[in-house]
């Protein structure tokens, strides 16, 4: 039998297949390129993923997140990066402790939908955005967290996680209503949608308790069921057939639904 495929793993090679994390071409996202001479802000960075991404291409970074230590943690892996300059601020975005006009890059992955007033926060992005800065913004796709409510936790939809489910047309409207031009619309994460569905669906049948950030109490081990899941994930996007039809699923059920937009100027 292979060796076991670890699901983070797979998940950044279904991501990079996706349009993630382009290294030839310095996109962090197709369409949301990273130059030495941007700045770029990354709010609710969490481990930092995009943000060490843009750092390794030398742009100076700004990083905020409301947990202390996730910001500390960040800091230190940024010390080993090229990053030209390095901000990591401890705020929930309501307002941002920066001037106008400062970023000419604003990333904001998966948390929006943890924020009291998503509208409020995303007027407060575009503040800080230079005219003709471009945005990176996720959100949960509907689908699937519409399919969660009948199995995941209903701590999964209270604060501190999720707390607002976007719809694609009103998700659209939010972002445009904060003054920005949509320039791409794409979806990702068949792959996530469907083990998120496997793991709330086993721990439901385990009858045990879960409380917490979602991001902090999902750990390995994982089942027996989640290791075959992304072990047969992982050989089916080996095969370039199969190419077609991960972006079908992407579109049917996916993780996140993505916008790149710019601030006019």
């Amino acid at each position: 039998m292979p060796d076991a495929v670890d699901a983070r793993d797979c998940g950044l090679i279904d991501a990079v297949q996706s349009g993630w994390f382009l290294n030839a071409t310095d996109e962090l996202f197709s369409g949301f390129p990273i130059d030495p001479q941007d700045v770029v802000l990354d709010v609710g960075c969490g481990a930092g993923g995009a943000t060490l991404f843009c750092a390794n291409r030398g742009a100076h970074v700004v990083f905020s997140d409301v947990v202390p230590e996730k910001i500390e943690a960040l800091r230190q892996k940024l010390e080993q990066t090229p990053a030209r300059a390095v901000e990591g601020l401890v705020s929930d975005s309501s307002p941002l402790p920066l001037v106008a006009e400062y970023a000419s890059r604003v990333i904001a992955l998966e948390m929006l939908e943890h924020v009291d007033d998503p509208a409020a926060v995303l007027r407060e992005l575009v503040r800080v955005g230079r005219p003709g800065a471009l945005y990176l913004l996720a959100v949960p796709d509907p689908v699937a967290e519409h399919i969660q409510l009948d199995c995941a936790p209903a701590h999964y939809f209270q604060s501190p996680n999720h707390i607002h489910i976007f719809e694609r047309e009103a998700f659209g409207q939010l972002v445009e209503g904060a003054g920005l031009v949509i320039e791409r619309r794409a979806s990702y994460g068949f792959y996530w949608s469907m083990w998120m569905l496997i793991y709330w669906s086993q721990l439901k049948a385990s009858g045990k308790q879960q409380t917490g950030e979602t991001h902090d109490v999902v750990h390995p081990p994982y089942s027996p069921l989640l290791d075959n899941w992304t072990g047969l994930w992982h050989q089916l996007i080996q095969m370039p057939e199969f190419s077609p039809v991960k972006q079908q699923l992407d579109r049917l059920m996916p993780k996140s639904q993505v916008i790149v937009a710019r601030k006019p100027g």
